[in-house]
C-alpha cells in the first residue's frame, strides 16, 4: 500500500457533505500506520529513497490537516520533514516521479491550509527553482509533455486546467490508473466515473490504496519476463499461457492497461510475439530483437548473478516487487545441475573423438568445447541432452571436414570421401588413405546412429535425410576446392548460393530438429519455409565469416562475397564500402529470420525447430562479433567457462 496515494485519497472530500472526508478509512489508515521516527512510506528507510519519505510523509501531514485531526502524528511528521529536507535537494536520491513539481506544490498547499513548515527561505527558494526549471522543461505544446504534468497534478494547484486534464481519463474512471492524480481531480471538481474507481479500490484493498492500479498485467508480465530470463520458463509452462492469453484477450480489446503504459505495451509486445501470438508489428514500427547477439545461458547467468530478490520500484511513491527468492533458488539448482551434465557430457564425446580416431587427423581443428558450447548456451535444459548431442557431433564432424577439403586432403582423397557419401555402404576396405578411412568411418558410423534414433522419435525413417545433407555439402565444399585450384572467380549469386551450404549449418542444425519433439513430416522438410529457414540462417553466417574472415581468406588465396563484390566494382567498392553492403544484407536477412520464426499464419514448421534456426544465428553473432572467434583458440573462453565450468557468483539464495 502506498502511503502518499493513501493520503491523497483521504483529502477527498464527501460530495454530500464538502466539510468531511469522502474516505474517513483512509485517515484512520495513516494514523494507524506511521513509522516510530514519523514518517510516512516504506518500513526501513533505505537511504537512497529518502525523498519517498519525504514526499510520503508531507502528503500525510496534509492530509491529516485537512480535516484537522492527529495532531500529535502531525507534529512528528513535520520534524521528521524538517530533520530530513536536505535530501530533497540531493541529486544523488532517486525521486519519485515528479518529485520536482509535486513536493514544492504540496508546500504551496501546506501554506493554504495555514500549515507553515519549519523550513528556512533559501531551502524552499531552492525547491522552488527547480520546480520552475522542470516546468520551463515542459512548457512545449508536446503531447507527452501535457500528459506527464497532467499526471503530476497535484503538485501543480491552481495552475492546472482541472477540467482538460479530464481528457486524460481512462474507462475504469482513473487518470493514469494513478489515485493520487485522480484524488487531485476530485478535490477539484466532482465526478462520477473518478469517485468510482477510488471507491472500487478501497473495497479491494481495505482502508489504503496502491501507488497504480491496475497493475496486475504488468506484474505478471514481469513474472514472465524473469522466469524467462532466469532460465526457467520451461517449469511454468501452463502459468505463462495462462497470463499470456488474458494478455493477448487485453490486447485484442485494446485494453487501456496495456496501450496506455508503455513498460507494459512494451513487455506485452515482446512476450506475445516469442510466444507467437498474432500481435502486428506495427503496434512500436517494427520489431527489434537487440539480443540477437547474445546467448541465452550466458544472459541467465547474468540475471541470476544480479538478480534482487526484494527490488524497489518508484512510481509517484516506491513499493516493493513480490518475493522472488524461490525463483532465484529454483534458476540457480537448475543451472549448477545443468553445469553438472555439461560437464559429463564433454567427456563422454571426448571418448567419442577418441573412438572414432579423430584426434589422429592432424590437419583438423580440435573445436569439440566450442561446437558443445554452442548447444550448451542455447539448448540448455538438462533434459535436451538428446538435442544437445547430436548438434555438438555434427559440429566436430562439419569442422573436421571442412579442413580436409580447405587443407588436409589431395584432390584424390576428396573425390573418394565423396563417393563414399554417395554409396553409403560402408565398405572402407580401398580408402587410398587413412585419413579417408578415418573420416567417413566417423560419418557413417555416426550418423547412422543419429538416424536410427531420430527414426524412432519421428517414427519413421529419416537416416536417409541426414546422408542427403551431408551430401550436399561435401560437394559445396569441393565446388569451393576447384574454383580455388582453378583460379576462378564465381558470380556473387553462385558464390552465396553454395556458400550457404558450404559454410556447413545444414549437418548442424537439420538432424537436430529431428530430436527437439515435434514430428516433422517429409512435406515440411520439403517445404519453402523449410528452406528459407535454412537460407536466411546461413546467410548470415556465411556473411559474418566472411566480413570477419576477409584479410586472413585473402592470405590465403581465397575468394569470399566481400573480395567479389571489390572485384566486381571495378575499382569503384573499396573494402569498406564491401563490408557495409554484407553487413546490410546481414541485417535483412536476420530480421526476416525473425520474422519467419515468430510467424503464425501459414507456418508448417513447428515453432520449436524454428527456434533452432534463430539460435544458430545468434551464436553466430556471438562468434563473429569482434573476429572470427570460431578460429580464436582464445577468443571464446570466458564465454564456455560461463556456461560449463564456473561456479555462480549468488549471494542472496
Amino acid at each position: 500500500m502506498s502511503s502518499y496515494d493513501t493520503a491523497w485519497v483521504a483529502m477527498v472530500p464527501s460530495s454530500n457533505s464538502p466539510q468531511s472526508p469522502c474516505f474517513p478509512k483512509c485517515l484512520q489508515w495513516l494514523l494507524e500506520n506511521q513509522h516510530l521516527d514519523g514518517s510516512w512510506g516504506l518500513p526501513g528507510h533505505i537511504p537512497s529513497l529518502m525523498k519517498d519519505s519525504l514526499s510520503s510523509t508531507l502528503a500525510s501531514v496534509l492530509a491529516l490537516k485537512r480535516w484537522n485531526i492527529g495532531e500529535e502524528h502531525m507534529n512528528k511528521g513535520i520534524q521528521f520533514i524538517k530533520s530530513n529536507v536536505s535530501f530533497a535537494t540531493d541529486e544523488n536520491q532517486h525521486p519519485p516521479i515528479g518529485f520536482n513539481i509535486i513536493f514544492p506544490g504540496m508546500i504551496g498547499y501546506a501554506n493554504d491550509l495555514g500549515l507553515h513548515l519549519p523550513l528556512s527561505s533559501s531551502t524552499i527558494d531552492d525547491m522552488m527553482q527547480k520546480r520552475d526549471q522542470e516546468l520551463k522543461r515542459c512548457s512545449t505544446n508536446f503531447s507527452g509533455n501535457r500528459a506527464y504534468l497532467a499526471y503530476v497534478s497535484e503538485g501543480l494547484g491552481k495552475l492546472q486546467d482541472w477540467t482538460e486534464i479530464m481528457k486524460f481519463q481512462r474507462k475504469n474512471g482513473s487518470l493514469f490508473n494513478s489515485p493520487s492524480t485522480t484524488a487531485a481531480a476530485l478535490m477539484h471538481g466532482y465526478n462520477a466515473k473518478g469517485l468510482d474507481y477510488l471507491w472500487s479500490l478501497i473495497e479491494m484493498f481495505g482502508n489504503a490504496v496502491p501507488t497504480a492500479y491496475p497493475l496486475r498485467l504488468r506484474t505478471c508480465l514481469s513474472l514472465v519476463d524473469n522466469v524467462e530470463r532466469l532460465g526457467i520458463a520451461r517449469h511454468f509452462r501452463d502459468e505463462i499461457k495462462n497470463i499470456l492469453d488474458e494478455t493477448y484477450r487485453s490486447w485484442l480489446q485494446d485494453d487501456d492497461e496495456i496501450f496506455l503504459d508503455t513498460a507494459t505495451c512494451a513487455m506485452a509486445f515482446r512476450l506475445l510475439r516469442i510466444y507467437g501470438y498474432n500481435v502486428s508489428s506495427q503496434a512500436e514500427n517494427t520489431l527489434k530483437f537487440p539480443m540477437h547477439a547474445d546467448l541465452e545461458r550466458i544472459e541467465h547467468r547474468r540475471t541470476m548473478e544480479s538478480f534482487r530478490v526484494d527490488s524497489i520500484q518508484i512510481l509517484k511513491s516506491a513499493y516493493r516487487n513480490i518475493d522472488n527468492q524461490d525463483f532465484l533458488e529454483l534458476a540457480v539448482e537448475d543451472f549448477q545441475s545443468s553445469q553438472l551434465t555439461y560437464r559429463e557430457e564433454l567427456k563422454n564425446l571426448e571418448r567419442w573423438i577418441k573412438e572414432n580416431r579423430l584426434d589422429q587427423l592432424k590437419f583438423a581443428r580440435q573445436k569439440l568445447t566450442y561446437c558443445y558450447f554452442s548447444a550448451a548456451a542455447t539448448l540448455f535444459p538438462p533434459e535436451s541432452s538428446d538435442a544437445r548431442i547430436p548438434w555438438a557431433k555434427n559440429g566436430v564432424l562439419t569442422t573436421v571436414v571442412d579442413d580436409f577439403f580447405d587443407v588436409g586432403g589431395s584432390q584424390e582423397e576428396m573425390i573418394q570421401l565423396i563417393e563414399l557419401v554417395e554409396k553409403w555402404d560402408g565398405d572402407v576396405v580401398d580408402c587410398c588413405s587413412e585419413q579417408v578411412e578415418i573420416i567417413f568411418s566417423a560419418l557413417y558410423n555416426t550418423i547412422n546412429d543419429l538416424g536410427t534414433r531420430a527414426s524412432s522419435i519421428q517414427r519413421r525413417s529419416v537416416t536417409s535425410h541426414i546422408i542427403e545433407i551431408w551430401l550436399a555439402l561435401v560437394k559445396s565444399m569441393m565446388r569451393e576446392s576447384e574454383w580455388l585450384k582453378n583460379n576462378a572467380v564465381p558470380t556473387l549469386d553462385d558464390y552465396m548460393t553454395n556458400g550457404c551450404i558450404s559454410f556447413a549449418l545444414g549437418p548442424i542444425v537439420l538432424p537436430t530438429l529431428y530430436f527437439v519433439g515435434p514430428e516433422i513430416s517429409e512435406d515440411v522438410i520439403r517445404s519453402p519455409e523449410y528452406s528459407n529457414l535454412f537460407k536466411l540462417m546461413s546467410t548470415c553466417g556465411r556473411i559474418l565469416n566472411d566480413v570477419q574472415g576477409f584479410e586472413r581468406e585473402g592470405n590465403e588465396g581465397k575468394l569470399n562475397s566481400v573480395s567479389l563484390l571489390v572485384l566486381n566494382g571495378h575499382g569503384k567498392v573499396s573494402v569498406e564500402d564491401a563490408k557495409r553492403e554484407m553487413r546490410d544484407k546481414i541485417d535483412h536477412s536476420r530480421r526476416e529470420l525473425l520474422r519467419l520464426v515468430l510467424q503464425t499464419e501459414g507456418s508448417v514448421v513447428p515453432r520449436e525447430c524454428k527456434d533452432l534456426f534463430w539460435k544458430m544465428s545468434k551464436i553466430l553473432h556471438v562468434f563473429y562479433m569482434r573476429n572470427d572467434g570460431f578460429t580464436s583458440p582464445k577468443e571464446m573462453l570466458n564465454a564456455v567457462n560461463a556456461v560449463i565450468y564456473e561456479p555462480l557468483n549468488v549471494t542472496s539464495v
